[in-house]
């Protein structure tokens, strides 16, 4: 059925009561009445009373004779109307910029909030006597941010709150992600968050990380080194990487060292350096793999040695380090197992300050377990050695670089899940020929007047990062120790046996012996005395 306006209802009445006399009277009465009605309803609404309108306001706060200072709490951008135990004829407000204040009667006042802070209202009476004052917070509307979290995270029991212009979470969180989350809406809402809510069950999770590196090396070197020394002098052609790493020795025993270079306290001269086959075979055999003296030609004062390289080398090395940590969800948590070495700064004036570097094994994570167990991990691992080849002048004074290996990134795993965060494949290459000009490009002979070698190096490396959720042991547990596998050993099982340390099998064997065993002896009492355990 449709719904008829009011003017068309009036119509059909009218014309209906145009058909009949004593309808049409009784229309008119009835009308006349009900313009009579509405006049009065009007009447009565704009007659009535102050008291009346105060009447409907239900906040009514003291501000004369009050022991304590009243104070109201208006959001911003919202109205509050209160009511007063006296009357007033002036309100006078401290800091407009937070709160509106207008009088309604001399009894009512409406307060609108404008920004959060608070502000102080006095109030007077005749010939501007001071009647009171009360106080006027401005808060935020925390209503529609519970509303808004409530929603957002239902599992979680959060309570918003305003303290001093500043928005307030209390309650509780099932994790640190979600608590995150809550405190990054609540910032939409004002700048200043206090968070006051506590995490249900703290979780603790345990990093493994591996650096695992593989350094691979071959190298060849095949040549013909040619050594002469006279008086005077003492020359080589060829390759001298092997004569360079001989000793040398006041007494003279050494082989193509160079004069006037100082050792062991004295100015060495090539007159103080001959060459003795016997000296030269050891040293070189030592120093050069596969190196041999062929002959030694000696004429009118001079002698001159033959040494032939061929040298193929291949080298494996490989390096583990397991830096393990522990750290609270949602905290950082780092170590460093190492070292700092001193490194010179030069500063104004001439001055030399001192600055440590570390280096070693270091770690630091960020976890953060999700609510479905996920494990966010924000990692950086390092790993770093001094570098003593090749060291840096600073002051005067030799500094040795860092080899450094380190990572930075963020993952997502679960439980015992591992992952590689980081490799380097690195492949050096390096060639290096020496030889006499002219001779050795002649095609065969020539392979007497040079010397050429050949370095190949690999380096692999990975990093495997293994997270893990871990609990405290409980009051008794025993917790495992590296050196739960074994003891130590007595001056017997020491010296004589030569074992560094004995394994709890070989102790429990001597302590069921009936009789005493050979070997190496336990600290164990059997018996009131000392017991053997067999090899």
């Amino acid at each position: 059925m449709k719904n008829k306006s009011f003017a068309a209802v009036a119509t059909a009445r009218c014309a209906q009561d145009a058909k009949s006399p004593r309808r049409r009277a009784a229309g008119l009465y009835a009308f006349a009445a009900t313009i009579a009605a509405s006049v009065a309803i009007l009447a009565c609404g704009a007659l009535v009373p102050a008291g009346t309108a105060e009447a409907q306001i239900n906040r009514i706060i003291s501000i004369g004779g009050a022991k304590r200072t009243a104070m109201i709490t208006v959001t911003i951008g919202k109205t509050e109307d209160v009511r007063t135990d006296n009357s007033f004829v002036e309100l006078q407000v401290g800091d407009p910029e937070v709160a509106d204040v207008n009088p309604l009667t001399d009894r009512s006042l409406s307060i609108l909030g404008r920004k959060s802070g608070t502000t102080r209202v006095t109030a007077y009476g005749e010939g501007r006597k001071p009647i009171g004052v009360f106080d006027v917070e401005v808060t935020h509307d925390t209503s529609m941010l519970s509303a808004t979290l409530a929603k957002r995270f239902p599992y979680a029991k959060l309570k918003v709150s305003s303290v001093n212009g500043r928005i307030m979470l209390t309650g509780t969180s099932p994790d640190a992600v979600t608590l995150d989350k809550a405190v990054a809406i609540a910032r939409q809402f004002g700048p200043e968050v206090i968070n006051s809510v506590s995490v249900m069950q703290p979780q603790q999770v345990m990093l493994e990380v591996r650096f695992i590196e593989a350094n691979r090396e071959a190298g060849r070197e095949l040549g013909v080194q040619w050594n002469s020394s006279g008086n005077r002098y003492l020359a080589n052609i060829g390759n001298r990487t092997a004569a360079s790493q001989l000793p040398v020795t006041p007494t003279g025993s050494s082989v193509w060292k160079q004069p006037g270079v100082t050792a062991g306290g004295q100015n060495v001269k090539s007159s103080e350096l001959p060459i003795s086959p016997v000296v030269a075979a050891g040293v070189l055999s030592g120093t050069a793999p596969f190196g041999f003296l062929i002959g030694k030609l000696i004429a009118g004062g001079l002698s001159a040695d033959v040494l032939v390289n061929a040298l193929e080398q291949k080298g494996m090395a490989r390096s583990l380090a397991e830096p393990n940590l522990v750290a609270l969800s949602g905290d950082t948590a780092s170590f460093l197992a190492g070292g700092e070495f001193p490194v010179p700064v030069p500063g104004s004036l001439g001055t030399v300050s001192i600055e440590y570097k570390r280096y070693g094994v270091g770690l630091a994570f960020t976890p953060t377990v999700l609510a479905d167990g996920v494990i966010n991990m924000k990692i950086e691992p390092e790993v770093s050695q001094l570098d003593t080849s090749n060291p840096v002048q600073v002051a005067g004074i030799s500094v040795p670089p860092l080899i450094v290996r380190r990572a930075s990134t963020t993952v997502e795993l679960r439980d015992g899940q591992s992952f590689v965060i980081g490799g380097l494949l690195q492949s050096q290459g390096q060639t290096a020929q020496q030889q006499l000009p002219w001779l050795g490009d002649i095609p065969v002979l020539g392979l007497l007047f040079r010397s050429a070698a050949y370095q190949k190096n690999e380096t692999d490396l990975a990093i495997i990062v293994t997270p893990r959720l871990v609990r405290p042991a409980r009051p008794g547990d025993n917790i495992r120790t590296p050196l739960d596998n074994t003891l130590p050993p007595n001056d017997v099982d020491f010296f004589l046996m030569g074992k560094p340390e004995v394994t709890p099998q070989m102790a429990k064997v001597a302590a069921g012996a009936d009789r005493p065993m050979t070997g190496h002896m336990l600290d164990l009492p059997a018996g009131g005395a000392y017991v053997s355990v067999k090899n």
